[in-house]
């Protein structure tokens, strides 16, 4: 069973996905690359999001700067690697798709890899895929979009507003 709700953000309404023990699965935004869609075997049933409504509340408030949810996502090995070096990332930092290749022991030459891997990040925003920038911090590739991208590191003070 997959449970659902939306919530409305300063990016567009979020849809979350989360199992029947209440670990989110994921958080979508209209237009992602790659992102959910609600099923017809899926519960709309907001109350398995509470505490994911008001971190993320707070979170677009300025107000917390570091997500506490259960999460359960389902990849290869190589993606769990990445997207979990994804949360080692602070609030109001960027990192490259290099250090995030060394970080998980891959090699430089898998940077392409490693940006397949985030790009497929089930957890926008509570896994900060959007604080991987180019080796040269310029924004590329993000599932949500560039101005979403854009919007949240302006939101953590890593771009100025």
């Amino acid at each position: 069973m997959t449970y659902w709700t939306t919530l409305d953000s300063p990016l567009g309404p979020l849809l979350l996905t989360a199992d029947p023990d209440g670990a989110l699965t994921s958080l979508s935004v209209p237009g992602q690359k790659g992102g959910r869609t609600v099923q017809d075997t899926w519960r709309h049933d907001p109350a398995p999001f509470r505490a994911a409504e008001e971190q993320l509340r707070a979170y677009f408030a300025g107000e917390l700067k570091e997500f506490r949810l259960p999460f359960r996502t389902h990849g290869s090995e190589f993606r769990e690697r990445v997207w979990a070096a994804l949360d080692s990332v602070p609030y109001g930092a960027t990192t490259t798709y290099g250090e995030i290749a060394a970080r998980v022991g891959a090699p430089r030459a898998a940077v392409r890899a490693v940006g397949s891997a985030i790009g497929a990040n089930p957890l926008l925003v509570l896994r900060p895929c959007h604080r991987v920038v180019g080796a040269n911090g310029s924004l590329t590739g993000y599932a949500g979009g560039l101005d979403r991208k854009a919007r949240l590191l302006t939101l953590e003070g890593t771009l100025p507003g």
